[in-house]
C-alpha cells in the first residue's frame, strides 16, 4: 500500500473528476415531480452504480490494459486528454459530450431508471473517472492497494450520494449562476489534474523529457 496522503489526494481528485455539482441540474430535472423518498432512492441508485463501476474498473485494470495492448503510460496520456476535454466543457458551464450526448439526455427524460442511466453511467462514471481509477489502481501491485482504492471510491460516492440528496436546497441556495461558478472552479482544477496526468505519461513514454 501507498501512504495515507496518497489515498487522500486520490479522494480529492476523484471528487473533482466526478463533479457532482455538474450533475445537480440534471438530477433535479430528472427527478422533478418525484416524492422525497423516490429522490432518495434515485440518489442511492446513482451512488451504488458509480461505486460498482469504478470498483470493478479498479480490479479489472490489468485485464483492460492487456486486452487493449497498451501501457499504463499511454493510458495516462489518453486519460489526461479526456479529463482536459471535460474540463474545457466545465469552464464553459456545459456538460461534456464525453459524459452525456444530447441524444442520451433526450432519451433520459423517458427513462424510469435515471439513477443508472444517464446519471450513474455515463454522466458520473464516465471515461474520465474510469480511466482515473484504472491508473490509480496500477500505482501499486498489491491486492491491498486496490482494496484501499476501492475504500476511497466508496467514501467519495457516499459524499456524492449526499450531494444529490441535498440537490434541491443546494440548487436553491446557489442558483444556476452559483452552480456554474462552482463548475468553472472544478473545471480549472480538473484541467490541472488532466495536464499533470498527461505530463506523467509523456515522461514515462519519452525518458528524455525527465
Amino acid at each position: 500500500m501507498l501512504s495515507i496522503s496518497t489515498y487522500i489526494s486520490f479522494c480529492l481528485s476523484l471528487f473533482a473528476i466526478l463533479t457532482p455539482f455538474a450533475a445537480l441540474p440534471v438530477f433535479l430535472d430528472l427527478t422533478a415531480g418525484q416524492a422525497d423518498e423516490e429522490k432518495r432512492r434515485t440518489a442511492a441508485t446513482v451512488g451504488r452504480t458509480v461505486a460498482a463501476v469504478l470498483i470493478f474498473s479498479t480490479f479489472a485494470g490489468d485485464v483492460v490494459l492487456s486486452v487493449l495492448g497498451t501501457s499504463i503510460a499511454s493510458f495516462r496520456v489518453g486519460g489526461g486528454l479526456v479529463l482536459l476535454l471535460m474540463a474545457l466543457s466545465m469552464l464553459s458551464a456545459k456538460v461534456s459530450t464525453l459524459q452525456q450526448t444530447p441524444a442520451e439526455a433526450e432519451e433520459a427524460q423517458s427513462r424510469q431508471s435515471a439513477g443508472v442511466v444517464p446519471l450513474g453511467i455515463p454522466l458520473l462514471a464516465g471515461p474520465g473517472t474510469i480511466s482515473t481509477v484504472i491508473i490509480e489502481g496500477q500505482k501499486g501491485s498489491s491486492f491491498w492497494h486496490q482494496v484501499a482504492v476501492s475504500i476511497a471510491i466508496v467514501v467519495v460516492t457516499y459524499v456524492l450520494y449526499w450531494a444529490l440528496r441535498l440537490a434541491a436546497p443546494i440548487g436553491e441556495r446557489l442558483g444556476r449562476f452559483g452552480i456554474n461558478i462552482v463548475n468553472r472552479l472544478f473545471g480549472l482544477l480538473l484541467a490541472a489534474i488532466g495536464v499533470e496526468m498527461m505530463a506523467g505519461g509523456l515522461r514515462a513514454l519519452f525518458q528524455g523529457l525527465n
